[in-house]
């Protein structure tokens, strides 16, 4: 294990991070808020130790190994999300404690859009704006960033790259150079970003919340500018694109390329994963929408369809939007919309969840079992897209499955021995773990009620989804340590 060269890439990346204090520094003088001492105070915090730790080791030039990579991406996420806190404590408006401060922070880094802060709009501009920046930075994962420019600094970023994005898709290339494939990702995430941003505007959006809020959308992160979320805004117009470009987000990010390289929007509809992912989302916003209407939740029939479909694009997709309290909707219609969360967006998204792909998997593998019990001696692959997945694939997923069961027992054992009843404790592990944000009973509006410990745990949850499991347990297996 190369510690030098660990602690140089750590203490290069936290430089770069330092200057996300810089654009809601320049918000706050634009509208003249009078917050920007925090996020100077943070800059210069952050850039001074992060120099620290890389002047030391800054001639180092050894490769980065796989067991390199997963310690700097956990360490990193760790350490950002420490970071990230820093303007919350120092600010007046939100003055805000350790616990809450780290758990704003790591929340809006790993797009789970969970909150402790209540009165968000009497918040200051520039406050407003890093909540929302730090979710865009966190959905494409700011290491895939640093994979992009970390040539330029003498660093290879391959095992970076694979540490970050375990999953059965996590070793595909869209380019020949894995520097390439991190830029092309970051080109369409922007794009997306762009085009997001000007479709909210046009549709009504001040220019401040449209760009906000296509941070927040784009991320799958469900971050507002105001309490009431995007039922502020009142407008179906504001709800059809927030709703056009959430899903358009939890598409794989690799299908967005194949799709722009080759002007062939057939690559959507030939993608098994992108077919299942919709038909999961149409089904579940059918539901709603008819369970609404016949219990007689809403006035009209329009009513019912826009919340309905709004509500099952937002939670199924992770983002976590809402227009109105759906944890106060009648019969299992809450439920269904957080299960449906666990399923989560495509690989290679910007989305939580288990993962479509892997959801997809694991069905067709419980088939194959029963169809064995009928034919013991039949060989049937699994397949996705009439190719063969190979077994250690299917492994892999099974494992992920069974550290994901395990995780969400034990985190809401805990949770509540500390005292949160079992509708409460149940969805904020799930809302934490999937990275959905909003979630039932007591955390159904936001998180500031419960205690420390438990928001705690949740952090360990909220980074636990983000980096999929692996990359965060694989610290704690012993045998990763023997040399």
């Amino acid at each position: 294990m190369h510690h030098s060269a660990i602690q140089r890439i750590v203490g290069l990346l936290l430089m770069v991070f330092s200057f996300n204090m810089v654009p809601p520094v320049l918000v706050g003088l634009w509208y003249d808020d009078g917050a920007i001492v925090p996020f100077i105070a943070a800059f210069l915090g952050l850039l001074a130790f992060g120099s620290v730790l890389w002047l030391p080791v800054r001639r180092v030039k050894r490769e980065v190994r796989l067991r390199d990579g997963f310690i700097i991406v956990a360490v990193f996420w760790l350490v950002l999300g420490l970071s990230g806190s820093l303007p919350f404590m120092l600010s007046e408006n939100p003055h805000m404690s350790l616990t809450d401060a780290v758990f704003e922070s790591i929340s809006a880094l790993t797009t789970t859009g969970a909150t402790v802060i209540t009165g968000i709009d009497e918040l200051p501009h520039s406050i407003l704006f890093y909540r929302q920046q730090l979710q865009w930075m966190g959905g494409m994962g700011i290491i895939v960033l640093a994979v992009a420019i970390m040539p330029m600094l003498g660093i290879g970023g391959m095992q970076l790259y694979r540490a970050e994005t375990p999953g059965p898709m996590k070793d595909t290339k869209l380019t020949p150079r894995i520097t390439e494939t991190a830029k092309a990702l970051w080109y369409i995430y922007l794009g997306l970003t762009v085009a997001c941003a000007v479709a909210y505007w046009l549709a009504g959006m001040t220019p401040f919340d449209a760009i906000s809020h296509s941070f927040s959308t784009i991320a799958i992160g469900g971050f507002s500018t105001h309490d009431a979320s995007m039922g502020y805004f009142e407008s179906a117009t504001i709800e059809v694109v927030a709703v056009v470009f959430m899903l358009l987000a939890g598409i794989n990010f690799a299908i967005h390329f194949l799709a722009w390289r080759d002007t062939n929007p057939l690559y959507y509809l030939r993608d098994p994963e992108v077919r299942t992912y919709f038909a999961v989302i149409g089904f579940s916003a059918l539901v709603s929408t008819l369970y609404l209407y016949f219990t007689g939740t809403f006035e009209g029939f329009g009513t019912v369809v826009h919340h309905g479909i709004f509500q099952a694009v937002s939670i199924g997709t992770t983002t976590g939007f809402t227009t109105a309290d759906y944890y106060a909707w009648p019969g299992f219609l809450p439920v269904l919309l957080l299960f449906t969360s666990f399923i989560g967006g495509c690989a290679g998204s910007t989305g939580g969840g288990i993962k479509v792909i892997r959801f997809l998997l694991l069905v067709k593998q419980g088939m194959r079992e029963v169809f064995r019990l009928i034919h013991p001696n039949a060989q049937r692959p699994v397949k996705i897209g009439n190719k063969p997945v190979p077994e250690n694939v299917i492994n892999s997923v099974w494992g992920f499955f069974a550290l994901y069961v395990g995780s969400f027992g034990v985190m809401m054992l805990i949770i509540m021995a500390t005292g949160l009843d079992q509708i409460t404790a149940f969805s904020a592990v799930a809302a934490s773990i999937n990275n959905l944000g909003p979630g039932l009973g007591e955390v159904g509006a936001n998180y500031s009620t419960i205690n420390d410990v438990s928001k705690w745990v949740l952090c360990f949850a909220m980074l636990l989804g983000r980096l999929e499991i692996f990359t965060v347990l694989v610290l704690l297996s012993p045998a990763f340590w023997r040399k």
